[in-house]
Protein backbone atom coordinates (compact mmCIF):
# COMPACT_ATOMS: atom_id res chain seq x y z
CA UNK A 1 0.00 0.00 0.00
CA UNK A 2 1.41 3.37 -1.03
CA UNK A 3 1.73 6.02 1.71
CA UNK A 4 -0.26 9.24 1.30
CA UNK A 5 1.31 11.99 -0.80
CA UNK A 6 3.53 14.49 0.99
CA UNK A 7 3.81 18.24 0.45
CA UNK A 8 7.54 18.77 -0.10
CA UNK A 9 9.16 22.16 0.56
CA UNK A 10 12.58 20.95 -0.58
CA UNK A 11 14.53 23.81 -2.14
CA UNK A 12 11.72 26.32 -1.59
CA UNK A 13 12.17 29.92 -0.46
CA UNK A 14 9.33 29.56 2.05
CA UNK A 15 10.98 31.63 4.76
CA UNK A 16 11.65 34.62 2.50
CA UNK A 17 8.45 34.40 0.47
CA UNK A 18 5.94 33.67 3.24
CA UNK A 19 7.45 35.15 6.41
CA UNK A 20 10.11 37.53 5.13
CA UNK A 21 7.89 40.16 3.52
CA UNK A 22 6.70 41.52 6.87
CA UNK A 23 2.98 41.20 6.15
CA UNK A 24 2.58 38.23 8.51
CA UNK A 25 4.07 39.77 11.63
CA UNK A 26 0.61 39.70 13.20
CA UNK A 27 0.16 35.96 12.55
CA UNK A 28 3.64 35.21 13.87
CA UNK A 29 3.05 37.19 17.04
CA UNK A 30 -0.35 35.72 17.92
CA UNK A 31 0.81 32.16 17.21
CA UNK A 32 3.67 32.65 19.64
CA UNK A 33 1.24 33.94 22.26
CA UNK A 34 -0.94 30.85 21.86
CA UNK A 35 2.03 28.48 21.93
CA UNK A 36 3.41 30.02 25.13
CA UNK A 37 0.01 29.68 26.78
CA UNK A 38 -0.30 25.99 26.00
CA UNK A 39 3.27 24.74 26.40
CA UNK A 40 4.37 23.14 29.67
CA UNK A 41 7.12 25.01 31.50
CA UNK A 42 9.66 22.42 30.34
CA UNK A 43 10.44 18.80 29.86
CA UNK A 44 12.92 16.17 28.78
CA UNK A 45 12.58 15.92 25.00
CA UNK A 46 10.38 17.84 22.55
CA UNK A 47 9.42 16.82 19.00
CA UNK A 48 8.71 19.68 16.61
CA UNK A 49 6.87 18.20 13.61
CA UNK A 50 7.14 20.33 10.48
CA UNK A 51 9.75 22.54 12.11
CA UNK A 52 10.82 23.99 8.78
CA UNK A 53 13.47 26.68 9.21
CA UNK A 54 12.92 26.76 12.99
CA UNK A 55 10.62 29.78 13.21
CA UNK A 56 9.12 28.72 16.56
CA UNK A 57 11.94 26.56 17.94
CA UNK A 58 13.10 29.29 20.29
CA UNK A 59 9.80 28.99 22.17
CA UNK A 60 10.76 25.43 23.19
CA UNK A 61 13.78 26.41 25.27
CA UNK A 62 12.41 24.76 28.42
CA UNK A 63 13.18 21.29 27.02
CA UNK A 64 16.53 19.57 27.42
CA UNK A 65 16.46 18.32 23.85
CA UNK A 66 14.47 19.49 20.84
CA UNK A 67 14.19 17.35 17.73
CA UNK A 68 13.31 19.39 14.65
CA UNK A 69 11.52 17.15 12.17
CA UNK A 70 10.62 17.98 8.58
CA UNK A 71 10.28 16.25 5.23
CA UNK A 72 12.49 18.89 3.62
CA UNK A 73 16.24 18.47 4.10
CA UNK A 74 16.94 21.98 2.81
CA UNK A 75 14.61 23.53 5.41
CA UNK A 76 16.36 21.61 8.18
CA UNK A 77 19.77 22.71 6.92
CA UNK A 78 18.50 26.29 7.04
CA UNK A 79 17.28 25.74 10.59
CA UNK A 80 20.63 24.32 11.64
CA UNK A 81 22.46 27.28 10.07
CA UNK A 82 20.29 29.61 12.19
CA UNK A 83 20.18 27.64 15.45
CA UNK A 84 23.30 25.49 15.54
CA UNK A 85 23.39 22.21 17.43
CA UNK A 86 22.65 23.58 20.88
CA UNK A 87 21.37 26.51 22.89
CA UNK A 88 21.86 27.21 26.61
CA UNK A 89 20.52 24.12 28.39
CA UNK A 90 19.12 22.61 25.19
CA UNK A 91 20.38 20.31 22.44
CA UNK A 92 18.99 20.35 18.91
CA UNK A 93 18.73 17.47 16.46
CA UNK A 94 17.50 17.67 12.88
CA UNK A 95 15.60 14.73 11.39
CA UNK A 96 14.26 14.36 7.85
CA UNK A 97 11.60 11.70 7.36
CA UNK A 98 8.06 11.03 6.27
CA UNK A 99 5.54 11.84 9.01
CA UNK A 100 3.63 8.68 8.08
CA UNK A 101 6.62 6.53 9.13
CA UNK A 102 8.37 8.38 11.94
CA UNK A 103 11.76 6.97 12.98
CA UNK A 104 11.24 7.47 16.72
CA UNK A 105 11.04 4.89 19.49
CA UNK A 106 7.74 4.51 21.39
CA UNK A 107 7.51 6.98 24.25
CA UNK A 108 10.67 8.81 23.18
CA UNK A 109 9.15 12.28 23.77
CA UNK A 110 7.25 13.98 26.55
CA UNK A 111 6.15 16.85 24.32
CA UNK A 112 5.36 17.58 20.68
CA UNK A 113 4.16 20.46 18.53
CA UNK A 114 2.73 20.62 15.02
CA UNK A 115 1.89 24.13 13.85
CA UNK A 116 0.93 25.16 10.31
CA UNK A 117 1.57 21.59 9.16
CA UNK A 118 -1.45 19.31 9.36
CA UNK A 119 -3.26 21.30 6.66
CA UNK A 120 -0.85 19.64 4.20
CA UNK A 121 -1.72 16.10 5.29
CA UNK A 122 -4.00 13.95 3.16
CA UNK A 123 -4.34 11.41 6.00
CA UNK A 124 -4.48 13.39 9.23
CA UNK A 125 -5.53 10.40 11.40
CA UNK A 126 -2.50 8.39 10.25
CA UNK A 127 -0.15 11.27 11.04
CA UNK A 128 -1.69 11.75 14.48
CA UNK A 129 -1.31 8.03 15.22
CA UNK A 130 2.40 8.24 14.41
CA UNK A 131 2.88 11.19 16.75
CA UNK A 132 0.93 9.49 19.53
CA UNK A 133 3.17 6.43 19.24
CA UNK A 134 6.27 8.59 19.77
CA UNK A 135 4.86 10.28 22.89
CA UNK A 136 5.07 8.94 26.42
CA UNK A 137 1.85 8.50 28.37
CA UNK A 138 0.79 11.94 29.61
CA UNK A 139 2.89 13.76 27.03
CA UNK A 140 1.54 17.11 25.83
CA UNK A 141 0.93 17.72 22.12
CA UNK A 142 0.21 21.23 20.81
CA UNK A 143 -1.64 20.96 17.50
CA UNK A 144 -2.67 23.86 15.27
CA UNK A 145 -5.07 23.38 12.38
CA UNK A 146 -6.61 25.49 9.63
CA UNK A 147 -10.25 25.89 10.58
CA UNK A 148 -12.83 25.10 7.90
CA UNK A 149 -15.60 26.79 9.90
CA UNK A 150 -14.09 30.27 10.03
CA UNK A 151 -15.95 33.53 9.65
CA UNK A 152 -14.56 34.25 6.17
CA UNK A 153 -15.53 30.87 4.72
CA UNK A 154 -18.98 31.15 6.31
CA UNK A 155 -19.49 34.56 4.67
CA UNK A 156 -18.33 33.30 1.26
CA UNK A 157 -20.62 30.29 1.50
CA UNK A 158 -23.68 32.32 2.51
CA UNK A 159 -23.02 34.80 -0.32
CA UNK A 160 -22.79 31.97 -2.86
CA UNK A 161 -19.08 32.55 -3.55
CA UNK A 162 -17.91 29.19 -2.21
CA UNK A 163 -19.21 25.76 -3.22
CA UNK A 164 -18.25 23.76 -0.14
CA UNK A 165 -20.02 24.13 3.19
CA UNK A 166 -17.98 25.24 6.21
CA UNK A 167 -20.49 23.37 8.38
CA UNK A 168 -19.80 19.94 6.82
CA UNK A 169 -17.45 18.12 9.24
CA UNK A 170 -15.47 16.40 6.45
CA UNK A 171 -12.06 17.93 5.53
CA UNK A 172 -11.96 20.00 2.36
CA UNK A 173 -8.99 20.08 -0.03
CA UNK A 174 -9.31 23.56 -1.55
CA UNK A 175 -5.93 23.38 -3.32
CA UNK A 176 -3.85 20.24 -3.89
CA UNK A 177 -2.50 19.05 -0.52
CA UNK A 178 -4.02 22.03 1.30
CA UNK A 179 -6.80 21.05 3.68
CA UNK A 180 -9.13 22.88 6.04
CA UNK A 181 -10.57 20.91 8.96
CA UNK A 182 -13.75 21.27 10.97
CA UNK A 183 -13.18 21.60 14.75
CA UNK A 184 -15.53 18.67 15.45
CA UNK A 185 -13.54 16.49 13.03
CA UNK A 186 -10.22 17.39 14.66
CA UNK A 187 -11.55 16.66 18.12
CA UNK A 188 -12.84 13.29 16.94
CA UNK A 189 -9.72 12.10 15.11
CA UNK A 190 -7.34 13.32 17.83
CA UNK A 191 -9.35 11.42 20.43
CA UNK A 192 -9.33 8.30 18.23
CA UNK A 193 -5.54 8.59 17.95
CA UNK A 194 -5.19 8.45 21.74
CA UNK A 195 -5.33 12.09 22.86
CA UNK A 196 -7.54 13.92 25.34
CA UNK A 197 -8.36 17.55 24.65
CA UNK A 198 -7.23 19.75 27.54
CA UNK A 199 -7.61 23.25 26.12
CA UNK A 200 -8.47 25.11 22.91
CA UNK A 201 -7.51 28.60 21.75
CA UNK A 202 -8.86 30.48 18.75
CA UNK A 203 -6.11 32.41 16.95
CA UNK A 204 -5.84 35.07 14.21
CA UNK A 205 -9.19 36.72 14.88
CA UNK A 206 -8.10 39.76 12.88
CA UNK A 207 -6.52 38.08 9.84
CA UNK A 208 -8.04 40.63 7.47
CA UNK A 209 -5.62 42.33 5.09
CA UNK A 210 -7.05 45.84 5.18
CA UNK A 211 -7.30 45.72 8.98
CA UNK A 212 -3.70 44.57 9.32
CA UNK A 213 -2.62 47.49 7.13
CA UNK A 214 -4.57 50.07 9.14
CA UNK A 215 -4.12 48.94 12.74
CA UNK A 216 -0.79 48.62 14.59
CA UNK A 217 0.35 45.01 14.89
CA UNK A 218 0.81 45.32 18.64
CA UNK A 219 -2.78 46.45 19.13
CA UNK A 220 -4.18 43.61 17.03
CA UNK A 221 -1.98 41.09 18.83
CA UNK A 222 -3.12 42.35 22.24
CA UNK A 223 -6.77 42.09 21.23
CA UNK A 224 -6.21 38.66 19.76
CA UNK A 225 -4.51 37.56 22.98
CA UNK A 226 -7.70 38.36 24.88
CA UNK A 227 -10.00 36.80 22.28
CA UNK A 228 -7.98 33.58 22.25
CA UNK A 229 -9.39 32.78 25.68
CA UNK A 230 -12.87 32.24 24.17
CA UNK A 231 -11.63 29.21 22.20
CA UNK A 232 -13.27 26.75 24.54
CA UNK A 233 -16.69 28.22 23.74
CA UNK A 234 -16.62 28.64 19.96
CA UNK A 235 -14.20 28.28 17.04
CA UNK A 236 -14.76 30.61 14.08
CA UNK A 237 -11.21 31.84 13.46
CA UNK A 238 -8.90 30.75 10.60
CA UNK A 239 -6.57 29.04 13.08
CA UNK A 240 -7.27 26.90 16.15
CA UNK A 241 -4.71 25.63 18.67
CA UNK A 242 -5.41 22.47 20.67
CA UNK A 243 -3.59 21.33 23.79
CA UNK A 244 -3.81 17.54 23.74
CA UNK A 245 -2.54 14.98 26.21
CA UNK A 246 -1.50 11.45 25.30
CA UNK A 247 -3.62 8.81 27.00
CA UNK A 248 -3.26 5.07 27.51
CA UNK A 249 -0.14 3.09 28.19
CA UNK A 250 3.00 3.86 26.24
CA UNK A 251 6.17 1.85 26.40
CA UNK A 252 8.88 3.22 28.74
CA UNK A 253 11.11 5.91 27.30
CA UNK A 254 13.60 4.30 24.94
CA UNK A 255 16.55 5.50 22.91
CA UNK A 256 15.47 8.20 20.52
CA UNK A 257 15.40 6.26 17.26
CA UNK A 258 13.85 3.13 15.84
CA UNK A 259 14.17 1.76 12.34
CA UNK A 260 11.23 3.13 10.33
CA UNK A 261 11.59 0.22 7.93
CA UNK A 262 11.34 -2.81 10.23
CA UNK A 263 10.49 -1.13 13.55
CA UNK A 264 13.52 -2.50 15.41
CA UNK A 265 14.68 -0.54 18.46
CA UNK A 266 18.14 -2.08 18.27
CA UNK A 267 19.63 0.60 16.07
CA UNK A 268 23.20 1.83 16.36
CA UNK A 269 23.93 5.55 16.12
CA UNK A 270 27.37 6.55 14.83
CA UNK A 271 28.73 10.00 13.93
CA UNK A 272 27.90 9.29 10.28
CA UNK A 273 24.68 7.25 10.38
CA UNK A 274 21.97 5.37 12.22
CA UNK A 275 22.28 1.66 11.39
CA UNK A 276 19.75 -1.13 11.74
CA UNK A 277 21.42 -4.57 11.89
CA UNK A 278 18.00 -6.26 12.01
CA UNK A 279 17.15 -5.36 8.41
CA UNK A 280 20.57 -4.31 7.14
CA UNK A 281 19.65 -0.67 6.60
CA UNK A 282 21.72 2.48 7.06
CA UNK A 283 20.29 5.97 7.47
CA UNK A 284 22.99 8.58 6.78
CA UNK A 285 23.68 11.81 8.66
CA UNK A 286 24.49 14.55 6.16
CA UNK A 287 25.28 18.16 7.06
CA UNK A 288 24.01 17.49 10.57
CA UNK A 289 20.65 16.17 9.32
CA UNK A 290 19.57 12.62 10.13
CA UNK A 291 18.17 11.43 6.80
CA UNK A 292 15.55 8.68 7.08
CA UNK A 293 14.06 9.38 3.65
CA UNK A 294 16.39 7.33 1.46
CA UNK A 295 17.89 4.34 3.32
CA UNK A 296 21.11 2.69 2.21
CA UNK A 297 22.25 -0.90 2.52
CA UNK A 298 24.71 -1.72 5.28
Amino acid sequence: MQPPPVCDYEGSSYRADFWGAGDRDYEDRVERIALRRLLPAGGRRMLEIGAGFGRLTGELAGYGEVVLHDYSRSMLREARARLGDSAPGCRYRYVASNVYSLPFAPGAFDGATMIRVIHHMADAPAALAQIRAALADGGVFILEFANKRNYKSIARYLLGRQAWSPFDPAPVEFVELNFDFHPDYMRRVSHSAGFDLRRQLTVSHFRIEWLKRLAPTGVLAALDSLAQLTGGWWQFTPSVFMQLQATGQAEPAAPLFKCPGCGSLDVIETPASVDCPACGTRYPIRDGVYDFKEPLAL
